[in-house]
């Protein structure tokens, strides 16, 4: 075990203490492999001392979510759009945007999370699938002009929305990817694609959550 998936097992334990990491490919996206909690792990009901935790220090991480999934599937379909670009990928949980933009050819990609074991885990995962990311714990730690900005999964809670203004002066076009919001209250964002994906492992997720809708703001997106 790396060191990375080493620390990113320990961080996971921290707030689960059962939890394990199991390294697999995801679900129509097989050409990334993460590492992620184990698909067989008991959701409740949790002792109170580990709900505390989960509170507290939520792993999210250590989940696929189904927008982060649905991200990289389009990202991986969309190379013309993608290749030779500056990215990057603002909450990236456990990296998987961030990973499919490299691999779908970005020249540079920022994986950026405040959440230091986030990044731990994203660094374990590029490890992984062999690519190069470069990495963020804040959107002021960003410097210089980005062609693309992603979001997958940021704006289910509501207090992230300032995120948009702060991304839009940061890059020339900003693509978001939630399956928790049904539009974008900015008429900088055109919805532009829809899909279905789950978060992975699924651990009981609401199919209400299946639908990911896209949004873009800016003036260079290829026809998908």
């Amino acid at each position: 075990m790396t060191t990375y998936l080493q620390h990113s097992l320990t961080a996971l334990q921290r707030t689960l203490p059962d939890a394990e990491l199991e390294i697999t490919p995801l679900p129509t996206v097989e050409q990334i492999q993460l590492a992620l909690i184990n698909s067989d792990f008991q959701t409740g009901p949790l002792p109170a001392d580990v709900m505390y935790r989960v509170i507290a220090h939520p792993a999210y991480w250590a989940f696929c979510w189904g927008s982060g999934l649905a991200l990289a599937r389009w990202l991986l379909s969309s190379t013309a759009f993608v290749a030779n670009k500056r990215i990057a990928d603002v909450g990236s949980g456990c990296g998987v945007g961030a990973i499919a933009a490299k691999l779908a050819g970005a020249s540079e990609v920022v994986a950026c999370d405040n959440d230091p074991d986030a990044l731990m885990v994203a660094r374990a995962n590029a490890d992984l699938n062999q690519v190069q990311l470069s990495y963020a714990g804040d959107v002021a730690e960003l410097s210089g002009t980005f062609d693309l900005i992603l979001m997958a999964d940021v704006l289910y809670d509501k207090s992230n929305y300032p995120l948009l203004e702060t991304v839009k002066s940061l890059a020339n076009d900003i693509v978001v990817a939630d399956s928790r919001i049904q539009s974008i209250d900015d008429p900088s964002f055109k919805a532009f694609h829809q899909c279905e994906a789950l978060t992975y492992p699924n651990l009981g997720e609401f199919d209400e959550f299946k639908d990911v809708r896209f949004f873009h703001a800016g003036s260079s997106l290829a026809s998908q």
